[in-house]
């Protein structure tokens, strides 16, 4: 059974930095995209960043560019994705996710993925 478990979510001041990770199980996701979503309440699900199977090609949405890092480490399984100048507009539910097929690129959009964590929440305060 495929599972992906966030973590290092919580509440951080404005400008200050969080670090979260996604640990998958039940399959080697070595050969698959990667990604992080974000939902705030009241919108919708947005993509923060995604990264392909061996971590030489990332995407950034504009609102986090040059302040959020993606990474993965396959030997573990895991992605990361470093927060860093924190803004309250950041404050979300963060999810990862793994795309549901193989492939040497990224995705951006939601329906490529085919696994889910259950999130992890962020907020930042002003």
């Amino acid at each position: 059974q495929v599972q992906l478990v966030e973590s290092g979510g919580g509440l951080v001041q404005t400008g200050g930095s969080l670090r979260l990770s996604c640990a998958a199980s039940g399959r080697t996701f070595s050969n698959y995209a990667m990604g992080w979503f974000r939902q705030a309440p009241g919108k919708e699900r947005e993509i923060v960043a995604a990264i392909n199977w061996d971590g030489e090609s990332a995407y950034y949405a504009d609102s986090v560019k040059g302040r959020f890092t993606i990474s993965r480490d396959n030997l573990k399984n895991t992605v990361y994705l470093q927060m860093n100048s924190l803004k309250p507009e950041d404050t979300a539910v963060y999810y990862c996710a793994v795309s549901g097929h193989h492939s040497g690129s990224y995705y951006t959009t939601s329906y490529e993925y085919g696994y889910w964590g259950q999130g992890t929440q962020v907020t930042v305060s002003s």
